[in-house]
């Protein structure tokens, strides 16, 4: 029989991606979104199941699963992709805004991977797989609030896997770097620009949209597939390893964080991220 994989955020980019991964590999997918009615694309495919899921609203949580279960008999995988990413000066970015940062980016995941647990705990099998991001490893300035929610993500994604072992349960996380072809750095600047702009920080936030210019420019060739296809290999492969590199051109700065001394590590990124004022 095929199995079946449940993926958060489907509307767009890497969440549509990882569904037709899935798919077109003979799984039966799940394609969870805020608002399903306006999927055409997903709906082609009769292995494919587009269903509500708010990773906001938990009554949609386990409606989605209920369905997922009722119609596949088992979600073999669950990949919490949905996640958006909050840019600007911390003191400008409203509490709320920052709030709803942690309700997405990590209260959304940790709801979504309690409702499935129970049918993965039945089975004594299973893949919890967390999309983190290159801003769960090192931080860059004007997301602060994106990197906490991601460094809290990989915090939680680790403990979980320790207590998930034993239950034949293997948790995964992929990082990401920044892709072009998805909604990402648009819904950033849309956060943006409901934000009160404070004049002290406008001489660092014009060096800072300079060095975003040309970080956009250096992503070498990362795409949207490329990380689905990361993600379907990690979820995959049956091996016991933790952390997956998303897309190379963030091999450099991973290295650093993770292969050097500290203070190594805060000499260059100040020295190649500090916005140059």
């Amino acid at each position: 029989m095929s199995k079946t994989v449940l993926v958060t955020g489907c509307s767009s980019g890497f969440g549509r991606d990882i569904a037709k991964v899935f798919a077109a590999e003979g799984w039966n997918v799940a394609a969870t979104m805020r608002k399903p009615e306006r999927e055409t694309e997903l709906r082609a495919s009769d292995q494919v199941s587009v269903l509500r899921l708010d990773v906001q609203d938990r009554a949609s949580i386990d409606a989605a699963v209920a369905a997922t279960l009722a119609r596949f008999g088992a979600i073999d995988v669950l990949v919490n992709n949905a996640g958006f990413g909050l840019h600007g000066v911390f003191e400008e970015t409203a509490r709320e805004k920052i709030l709803e940062q942690f309700e997405v980016n990590v209260f959304g995941v940790m709801d979504v991977t309690r409702a499935v647990l129970p049918a993965m705990r039945a089975r004594r099998s299973g893949v919890v797989l967390n999309v983190s991001s290159g801003a769960g490893v090192f931080t860059l300035p004007m997301l602060s609030s994106y990197c906490a929610s991601k460094f809290a993500l990989e915090g939680f994604s680790e403990a979980l896997s320790y207590e998930l072992a034993p239950l034949g349960i293997r948790v995964k996380i992929v990082e990401p770097g920044g892709v072009p072809s998805t909604r990402f750095v648009e819904r950033s600047a849309e956060e943006a620009r409901q934000t009160a702009p404070i004049a002290d920080y406008a001489p660092f936030v014009d060096g800072a949209g300079r060095l975003f210019a040309e970080l956009v420019q250096a992503r070498d060739g990362a795409t949207s597939e490329g990380v689905a296809r990361v993600i379907f290999e990690a979820a995959t492969d049956g091996a016991d390893r933790l952390r997956y590199l998303g897309t190379e051109n963030i091999a450099p700065l991973v290295a650093a964080r993770r292969q050097t001394s500290e203070d190594a590590y805060i000499a260059l990124m100040r020295s190649r991220f500090a916005p140059r004022l």
